[in-house]
């Protein structure tokens, strides 16, 4: 542990920490229906999310090709989305017996953040036009433009497929995503604007407050009150402010490991687990 403490942790520890806390929370998720799998389960899932993002972070900080680390992300974000609205529209088959399919997009929610990430990064290049409109397009526009197509096309069938068919694939929307969307787009934003302080642990602090704000907050707002069983049990998103323990061990160092492997790694564990799951529902069900 003293070792540990005095070496701190790579880009790639932080990655492979982020990988277990994430097979955990999914194995949470694939299998709560059996009732079997503990809480904290998804307790330690919490973490891997914001590693991956701070990882994330780190990357188009540091990467010398921006396009390519973009679209290594994009594109497999564009194959998931055409698989999660292929469950919504053409794959009934197979749908578990209760209902369920995975709606797994993070990939998607960070090709957004890339786009946003670039724009500024543009703007401080002073490159103004280019830098507003790649951060107003995807936050602002699509999504309002997205939301007036389909209500004023309510009954137009083809149309509203085609339009899903779009957002589930190659213009993911923020607003619209499930995992990650928004809340995702906010915390890269802060992780990426506050990297620019001398101190880089600032970057931690902001979004351990920005996390415990929108976690403890909106919920006791949203209850009228302060609710210790449902944050605990119901509504523990805020959990993953204890992710900032790990980030604050961080070297600065890329470390060893092989890239790839988590690219490949996060759509394959799913749906082996998701394929599981549909097994052993149909099976005991």
């Amino acid at each position: 542990m003293k070792n540990l403490l005095e070496k701190g942790l790579t880009g790639f520890d932080l990655k492979y920490l982020a990988l277990v806390f994430m097979v955990l929370d999914h194995i949470h998720y694939f299998f709560e229906f059996t009732g079997r799998i503990p809480i904290w389960f998804s307790w330690l899932g919490r973490l891997a999310a914001p590693l991956f993002l701070f990882c994330l972070i780190e990357g188009f900080i540091h990467t010398h090709d921006r396009k390519r680390y973009f679209l290594k992300i994009y594109v497999i974000s564009i194959i998931m989305g055409l698989i999660q609205f292929g469950f919504y529209n053409v794959l009934d088959f197979a749908v578990r017996g209760d209902g369920f399919f995975p709606v797994n997009a993070m990939l998607s929610s960070f090709s957004i953040l890339l786009v946003v990430l670039m724009g500024i990064e543009w703007i401080r290049q002073k490159k103004y036009l280019i830098g507003i409109l790649a951060v107003v397009i995807p936050v602002i526009i699509l999504p309002n433009i997205f939301v007036r197509f389909v209500y004023s096309n309510p009954d137009n069938h083809i149309v509203n497929i085609l339009a899903s068919l779009i957002n589930f694939t190659v213009l993911p929307l923020h607003n619209m995503i499930q995992d990650g969307g928004t809340l995702t787009l906010y915390e890269g934003v802060i992780l990426y604007l506050f990297s620019f302080c001398k101190n880089k642990n600032i970057r931690i602090y902001a979004y351990i407050i920005f996390k415990l704000l929108i976690g403890v907050g909106l919920v006791t707002l949203t209850m009228g009150t302060f609710n210790v069983h449902a944050l605990i049990f119901e509504s523990f998103e805020w959990m993953s402010a204890f992710s900032a323990i790990f980030m604050l061990c961080y070297n600065g160092e890329r470390g060893n490991g092989n890239s790839r492997f988590f690219y490949f790694f996060y759509p394959a564990h799913i749906y082996v687990l998701y394929g599981m799951s549909f097994i052993t529902y149909s099976l005991f069900r």
